[in-house]
C-alpha cells in the first residue's frame, strides 16, 4: 500500500526520525571502559521525567509487564495484602500478575469507563486499623478505556487516614505524556515503558523506586532473579548493567530525553497532548458517538476509546481503516471487543497527523455503515485547533496592494 502507515494505536507509538537515527549505530561493547559516559546521565535524567529528586530509576531489557513484576516482587512477600481496583484490561492484568506471584489481592471493581474510586479506597484503608494492607496498586492511565485517574487525590486520601501502605502506580501510558509527580504524590514505585511517551521501540521497562521502596527490598521474600533490582544496584553504580542491555535503546533514550527535557520540554508536551486529545474528543462528539470514559474528569490525554452504536462492530471499522486507508487503530479489549475502537494520540503527533487519522477514521466508519456526517469530526477538531493555536513565531509576508493608475479624466482605477 503506498504511503506510510498511520500508526494511531496507544503504543507502540511513532518514533521520531532523530531517535531512529540515534539508534542506528554499530554494535558496541557494553562493558567497555567508557560505557558509563552513556548510562550514568540517562539514569539521572529519567528521574527528571518522573519528577523525583530522591527516587532511583532502573532500566530493564523488558516491557511494562515485567515492570509490574519488578515493582511488586522487589518490595513485597507472598501473602502480603494488596488493595487494588479493576476498571479496564490493564488494571486487570496487573491484578492477575499480583495474584500469580502469591500476593493476597483485595479488589474494588468499578465499571469500565471510570477510574480509581478514591473515596472507596479511603474508606477501606480507614477500616484497616491493623495496617494489614501493605500496598495500594493502581493504574494512572487505563489504556483500554481511555481513563486517567487522580493519583494526587488518592495520595491525599491515604494521608488523610494516616495509612502507611506503599503506593504503586502503573504509568506506562501516562509518564512522559501526562503530568506525573512522583515526589509530590509520594509514589513509592512507578512503572513505565519505552514504547509510549518515551517514543522508543518496545523493550525497556523503566521503573522508579522511592527510598522507602528501596528499603523494603531488604524484607521482601517474593522470588526474583532476572528482575532483582539488587543486581542493578550493584552494577549501575559504576554505569553498567548486570546483563546485556539493548544498547540501541539506550542511545534512543538519550535522544528521547533531549527532546522531552530540553527541546520541547515536559510542560509543553503535557499541553500539546491535552490540546490534541481535546480535538479528538470534539470530533467524537461531532460524530454523534460516545467515549468509553464516562465523564470529563476521567478523560485521557493519551488515548480515546470510542464506542460504536450497538448494531455495529468496531472490528469492521478497524479492518477497513487498516486495509483500505493504511490507518492503524487500537482495538477494543476484553468486554469492549467489537464495541469500541481506540485512537492513540500520544507521542510524536501534531495537529496535521491527528486530523489525518480522524479523516481516515471517518471514511472507515462510513464504509462500515455508520451514519457519520462527512467532515463533521475533522471540521470540529480543526476549528478547535485553529482557535487554540499558539501565536506564530514568524512574521507573515503581507501582500502588496495592487498598483494604481489614472484612468480617463484622472479617476483612479485598479489593475
Amino acid at each position: 500500500m503506498p504511503g506510510r502507515n498511520f500508526l494511531f494505536v496507544p503504543g507502540p507509538t511513532n518514533i521520531p526520525v532523530s531517535i531512529q537515527n540515534a539508534m542506528n549505530i554499530p554494535q558496541e561493547d557494553h562493558r567497555r571502559p567508557d560505557f558509563a559516559k552513556l548510562t550514568k546521565p540517562l539514569l539521572q535524567d529519567v528521574n527528571r521525567v518522573f519528577k523525583t529528586e530522591t527516587g532511583r530509576t532502573f532500566l530493564f531489557p523488558a516491557t511494562g509487564t515485567a515492570g509490574w513484576e519488578v515493582a511488586l516482587s522487589n518490595t513485597l512477600s507472598p501473602g502480603d495484602k494488596v488493595l487494588t481496583s479493576r476498571f479496564g484490561q490493564f488494571s486487570h492484568l496487573w491484578w492477575d500478575l499480583a495474584v500469580r506471584i502469591g500476593l493476597d489481592v483485595e479488589t474494588i471493581d468499578v465499571p469500565w469507563g471510570e477510574g480509581v474510586p478514591v473515596e472507596r479506597f479511603k474508606r477501606r484503608l480507614e477500616r484497616d486499623t491493623k495496617n494489614e494492607i501493605k500496598a495500594v496498586m493502581v493504574c494512572h492511565n487505563e489504556t483500554a478505556t481511555g481513563v486517567t485517574s487522580d493519583i494526587a487525590g488518592l495520595r491525599r486520601a491515604m494521608n488523610a487516614v494516616g495509612h502507611p501502605a506503599m503506593l504503586y502506580v502503573d504509568g506506562v501510558s501516562s509518564i512522559a505524556s501526562i503530568d506525573f509527580r512522583m515526589d509530590d504524590w509520594e509514589v513509592d514505585v512507578a512503572v513505565s515503558g519505552s514504547q509510549k511517551g518515551f517514543m522508543l521501540p518496545a523493550g525497556m521497562a523503566i521503573v522508579c523506586f522511592s527510598r522507602r521502596a528501596l528499603r523494603a527490598r531488604n524484607s521482601a521474600k517474593c522470588a526474583r532473579c532476572f528482575l532483582d533490582i539488587q543486581d542493578h544496584i550493584n552494577a549501575n553504580k559504576d554505569g553498567f548493567f548486570p546483563y546485556t542491555p539493548s544498547i540501541p535503546l539506550l542511545h534512543g533514550l538519550k535522544r528521547s530525553l533531549q527532546i522531552l527535557l530540553e527541546e520541547e520540554g515536559l510542560e509543553n508536551i503535557f499541553k500539546r497532548h491535552r490540546r490534541l486529545a481535546e480535538g479528538v474528543r470534539r470530533a467524537v462528539d461531532a460524530w454523534g458517538l460516545k467515549l468509553v470514559a464516562k465523564a470529563p474528569k476521567w478523560h485521557s490525554d493519551t488515548v480515546s476509546a470510542i464506542r460504536v452504536p450497538p448494531r455495529f462492530d468496531a472490528r469492521d471499522v478497524i479492518e477497513i481503516a487498516y486495509h483500505r486507508y493504511n490507518l492503524s487503530l487500537g482495538a477494543g479489549l476484553s468486554v469492549l471487543a467489537g464495541k469500541a475502537f481506540r485512537i492513540g494520540h500520544l507521542g510524536d503527533h501534531n495537529e496535521a497527523s491527528v486530523l489525518a487519522a480522524l479523516a481516515a477514521a471517518e471514511m472507515a466508519m462510513r464504509d462500515a455503515g455508520l451514519r457519520v456526517q462527512p467532515g463533521a469530526g475533522v471540521g470540529a477538531a480543526l476549528e478547535y485547533y485553529r482557535r487554540t493555536a499558539p501565536p506564530l513565531k514568524v512574521k507573515l509576508s503581507s501582500a502588496k496592494p495592487a498598483p494604481k493608475k489614472k484612468g480617463k479624466k484622472g479617476r483612479i482605477v485598479r489593475r
